[in-house]
């Protein structure tokens, strides 16, 4: 073969996609039942082809790869394009809830014995999440909100490497060729779905489409963007797929699969995938189908219809109730009215979701009150009692920059609060969804000194402290005026004054949460003016408090600190405010009392009392510079005994009333 033959033949194949790597690495799964997969924990193939990466069973993952390894990298080094399809289906033994769900991936190994369930999707565990030693990149599937990864929703599609915390995600759902409008799909609706990811090597993009099944490819992705992957692509990796559950019962199944190096995944055949398991929920109607032919009269058909009817009603509205809450009676709702008012908790009825469940909107009748019902997953009885001893408790908080918990309603798995209705929605959409209107500086003050004000009725002004625990944007909602109300205290802890905190487990939102409570776990009120002081930086920033996938990752507080010391402090402010929308001594002291309140030595930090003056004017800013912020957990003393420590670092004096 001459020289220009040989050059006319590779540019055929770089045409292709080629690039010189090997043609055969594809393969097609029109089910699974003489597939030789890898299958690893509760993974299994049924008899008639279908991939069931977890099962029934709470708390398991699973996995299943293709057991050889694929070349993701050329001769000279280069990654290459590689294309892949799927349909998958998420069954859940609840019709709203269900296990976390599942995950392609791309590894340079099939061991993943030692990651973790539930929340890590059986890939990582809280050891080696974000290690970039890890090599892996996938791409998930999400039905459940894990504040901790910044998930956007409960029901998400999610690119991630070498963590669960993605670099772009979206909604699940697709755009409409015909409209373009964007369509909502339910991952753990049960019905088969199909994903397609597509990486092109020379132009470094990846495309991640959804559609229902049998629903040609949508021409616009789900998720598009730019990424280079050749630092984490080996040459040699493994594909497949990751799957767990959390506490609720789920199975996760792969109907179907193809994937192609260097070219497009064939097409996969409908007919031949294999069917899904009958629904559960759906087999108890068919009981009257095993009667009627028995049923000799109608006097009897009518009696059986009329007993199932009065028991799947009652089925439908049971509810827990046992004798100590009783004397809980004007704090509870019944679920029935709980179900009417949300009209079946529809889904267009959502408000959005929460670190610990969905919030729907409602509207009590007859009175017509709107509410605002969260949806709590519990599976455990254990402290029960007590923690609704505490609800009840806070029910009874009232203050004008609170959001009123006006009661609750416990069923089967799950714990209902109803809260009062707040029609602007929660802070954070302001702050960072583009189709929201930008907040000017005088409502942002407002809303900073209504939440101060809400927070030292918690600590310092009712009968007892209560500690909220999860102070951040998501959980400040702006009434019809916008006026701040801090709301969500799923979390709260009620004490004594003059007692001290118990230590409980590390609970809150990462980002928020002070560096002491990691060492002793302990829960105080300064614990909660480290969180408020990180809020007030990303209320006057627009920014969020960690935003783990820029290059080198930002700390809002470090991002801060260093611009004060650069003397551009005011830089820092949110960019869709204009220079005469602020008034810049005001913003510069709330970004400087952000920082007292968020500093790493706990007895450094104000009172709310404190910062209450301070933001009324009563009271000046103590005197601090950006050096004595800018030290961390690595400086401090090991024992607690932190005064002189202080003296000697900077030196605070306040006035005016104290903790």
């Amino acid at each position: 073969m001459n020289g220009s033959m040989m050059m006319r033949d590779e540019r055929k194949m770089k045409r292709q996609g080629f690039g010189g790597a090997p043609t055969s690495e594809s393969f097609i799964f029109n089910g699974f039942t003489d597939a030789n997969l890898k299958l690893d924990g509760v993974a299994s193939v049924t008899s008639n082809g279908l991939l069931k990466l977890t099962n029934t069973t709470a708390q398991m993952k699973g996995h299943a790869f293709h057991p050889s390894p694929l070349h993701f990298k050329s001769p000279a080094g280069k990654t290459l394009s590689f294309s892949t399809t799927f349909v998958f289906a998420i069954l859940s033994e609840i019709s709203d809830s269900s296990g976390h769900g599942i995950a392609f991936v791309v590894s340079p190994t099939m061991n993943f014995s030692s990651a973790l369930q539930s929340k890590y999707l059986g890939l990582f565990n809280i050891n080696n999440n974000g290690n970039a030693s890890n090599h892996v990149f996938s791409v998930e599937l999400d039905t459940v909100y894990n504040s901790e990864f910044n998930d956007i929703s409960e029901n998400h599609v999610g690119i991630d490497i070498n963590s669960l915390m993605s670099n772009k995600s979206h909604d699940a759902g697709y755009y409409d060729d015909k409209t373009g409008v964007f369509k909502n799909l339910t991952l753990m609706s049960g019905q088969p779905m199909q994903l397609w990811v597509d990486f092109e090597g020379e132009e470094m993009e990846l495309n991640v489409t959804l559609s229902p099944i049998r629903m040609p490819k949508p021409n616009k992705p789900l998720l598009s963007t730019k990424i280079d992957l050749s630092s984490l692509m080996l040459d040699s990796m493994y594909v497949g797929f990751s799957s767990a559950t959390g506490s609720i019962h789920t199975t996760h199944c792969v109907l179907g699969w193809s994937f192609k190096m260097n070219g497009e995944s064939e097409k996969l055949d409908y007919d031949k995938l294999p069917p899904l398991p009958r629904n559960k929920n759906k087999d108890g109607v068919n009981v009257l189908a095993i009667w009627l032919p028995i049923a000799s009269t109608s006097s009897m058909l009518f009696i059986i219809i009329a007993v199932y009817l009065i028991v799947r009603r009652r089925r439908k509205y049971a509810e827990l109730l046992e004798d100590w809450e009783i004397q809980y009676g004007p704090h509870r709702f019944s679920y029935k009215d709980l179900f009417r008012a949300t009209k079946g908790f529809k889904e267009r009825e959502l408000l959005g979701t929460g670190g610990f469940g969905r919030v729907y909107k409602g509207v009590l009748s007859p009175s017509m009150i709107e509410v605002a019902v969260k949806r709590v997953s519990h599976e455990s009885r254990q402290g029960m009692k007590e923690f609704i001893a505490e609800i009840v408790s806070i029910g009874q908080l009232r203050h004008r920059n609170l959001v009123q918990l006006l009661g609750y309603c416990r069923r089967k798995g799950e714990l209902l609060l109803v809260y009062d209705f707040m029609p602007n929605g929660s802070l954070d959409k302001f702050l960072y969804d583009e189709r929201k209107s930008t907040l000017n500086w005088a409502q942002r003050f407002k809303i900073i000194k209504g939440v101060a004000s809400g927070l030292l009725y918690l600590h310092a002004e009712w009968e007892k402290v209560v500690v909220h625990r999860d102070i951040k944007a998501s959980n400040v909602l702006l009434d019809s005026e916008m006026n701040g109300r801090l709301g969500d205290f799923g979390l709260a802890r009620l004490y004594d004054h003059g007692s001290y905190p118990l230590t409980t487990h590390v609970v809150g939102t990462m980002g928020y949460l002070a560096p002491e409570i990691g060492r002793n776990g302990k829960a105080t009120t300064l614990t909660d003016v480290y969180a408020f002081g990180v809020f007030l930086l990303e209320v006057v920033c627009g920014k969020r408090p960690v935003k783990p996938n820029t290059e080198n990752g930002l700390v809002l507080m470090d991002y801060v600190i260093d611009n004060w010391k650069q003397g551009t402090l005011i830089e820092t402010i949110d960019s869709r405010m204009t220079v005469e929308d602020y008034n810049v001594d005001e913003v510069e002291l709330v970004l400087k009392l952000g920082l007292l309140c968020s500093h790493p030595i706990a007895g450094v930090r104000p009172s709310m009392r404190q910062v209450m003056q301070i933001l009324d004017g009563d009271v000046r800013l103590p005197e601090i510079t950006p050096d004595c912020l800018s030290f961390g957990s690595a400086a401090l003393p090991a024992d607690l005994g932190f005064e002189d420590y202080i003296t000697s670092f900077c030196f605070i004096s306040m006035s005016g009333g104290g903790r």
